[in-house]
């Protein structure tokens, strides 16, 4: 993607080159990797010898008009492209370690019970899909011709889509689309996958014989997840699911478990759990559940003594990372929060969209379903769970991958400076100042993002 030059962006660029300052300046910028919106902070920060108490080395904020440039850190693709990227090597990295090793998960865990599983949304009307088999192109919903719904639309669609058919998404009946349905599911998604955690235990542990003390006893589920948009506007939880010992990755799972066991429960507790919507009064009774459409497939097994190399594994974790940085934009909605009625009237979204976040805007104002926050998560089509999350004794954690990367930027940091055998303590303030670049500084940026800069120390 290419950044859009501002106007005088060059010409301020050239006259920053002629600065003193300017070395330091563009390195406080190249290291953010091409950061889109960088956080200003302006302190001073001191490194001292903790024996001597002598103060070493001094940082303050006079490289970018006073200001010291960190970034933002945001996961969305469609925000900041430089720091998804590294949002998803991380969630990458964390989601492998728990098919593989690494990362302080032994290699032993490569040998545990393991499925990766799709959960879909049920269905609150016929949309316009895109269906293939054999390498075909079909119908999109093949019906006897003359066939019409109540409000005399056809019930069906002979049309072979194209990938980027816009009608894709759409219902054939705007009408008879269940849109409050559809919402109150997102708002319960995030409940209903919780519920089938605790049912997907109590499941394995009946089929084993066991109590639900017994099993965690003997036994341990885990479980890392990511939630993707689909073109309908409804989210599909993607998700790794493992069957440890007690400890969790660290300890064998007991004889009984097997990929075998887990695939199949996990496909009869997906289509058992229930949950009872409020507001029937005002539109009707909704029992929510997952769709009909439940996946899991056994994830390869990984034995670096056999040779065998991780393919499965690593396709696995790069699908779930994916979907990491995406949001509801990916499903043709916006990614900021909509915060009165007059801003959806030009909300650049489709109409299918547009009906969503107007239902979360309805029945977000009603007294019956505001502890939902429909209105603050409209933007989201009603969906505010987490987009990708994770059980405790899964794999490592994203704290623990990013203290990794911030110690080994300190020691180079310490080598550069000749500390590195030196006992140091550093002290120093900083405070919020803003946010983003001048005309140059993006400039400068935006040649970062574009020659696939990494972020430096």
């Amino acid at each position: 993607m290419t950044t859009p030059l501002v106007p005088g962006s060059a010409a301020a660029l050239v006259a920053r080159a002629s600065e003193p300052e300017f070395a330091a300046w563009r390195r406080n910028i190249v290291r953010l990797g091409g950061c889109s919106n960088p956080i200003h902070l302006v302190g001073t920060a001191t490194v001292f010898d903790t024996a001597t108490g002598a103060a070493l080395y001094s940082c303050g904020s006079d490289v970018y008009g006073g200001r010291l440039l960190t970034a933002c850190g945001n996961r969305r693709a469609t925000v900041c492209p430089a720091c998804s990227a590294l949002y998803r090597a991380d969630t990458y990295q964390l989601v492998r370690a728990g098919l593989v090793g690494g990362k302080s998960v032994t290699e032993a865990v490569s040998g545990h019970p393991r499925v990766f599983a799709t959960l879909t949304a049920p269905g609150f009307g016929p949309v316009h899909t895109r269906r293939e088999r054999d390498g075909l192109v079909r119908a999109c919903r093949p019906r006897r011709p003359g066939e019409c719904c109540p409000h005399g639309r056809p019930v069906g669609c002979r049309t072979r889509h194209v990938a980027d058919d816009p009608r894709l998404g759409e219902p054939l009946c705007p009408r008879c689309y269940d849109y409050a349905g559809a919402v109150l599911w997102h708002a319960f998604a995030g409940r209903l996958w919780h519920r089938f955690g605790l049912e997907l235990r109590r499941e394995v542990a009946r089929r084993a014989g066991l109590s639900r003390t017994e099993f965690g006893e003997v036994a341990r589920l885990s479980y890392a997840k990511v939630a993707e948009y689909q073109r309908r506007g409804l989210v599909h939880f993607h998700g790794v699911i493992r069957l440890d010992g007690p400890d969790g990755p660290d300890s064998p799972p007991p004889h009984w478990a097997t990929t075998v066991l887990l695939a199949e429960v996990v496909r009869v507790v997906a289509g058992r759990v229930r949950l009872t919507a409020p507001g029937a009064g005002i539109v009707g009774p909704r029992e929510l559940r997952f769709g009909r459409q439940v996946d899991a497939r056994p994830v390869a097994s990984y034995r670096r003594d056999a040779g065998e190399r991780p393919a499965s594994a690593g396709a696995v974790a790069g699908y779930i990372a994916k979907y990491a940085t995406k949001g509801a934009e990916s499903a043709g909605a916006v990614d900021g929060r909509i915060y009165d009625a007059r801003g959806m009237v030009m909300l650049p979204v489709r109409a299918h969209v547009l009906r969503m976040i107007g239902t979360c805007w309805w029945l977000g104002g009603l007294p019956e379903f505001e502890p939902l926050g429909l209105r603050r998560w409209a933007h989201m089509l009603g969906y505010g769970g987490h987009f990708s999350s994770k059980s405790r004794r899964y794999s490592t954690t994203l704290t623990a991958l990013r203290q990794a990367r911030a110690d080994h930027r300190a020691e180079q940091q310490r080598a550069s400076l000749g500390l590195t055998d030196v006992a140091t303590v550093t002290v120093g303030q900083w405070r919020y100042a803003g946010r983003g670049y001048s005309p140059a500084g993006e400039l400068l940026a935006a040649s970062v993002r574009e020659g696939g800069g990494r972020r430096g120390a």
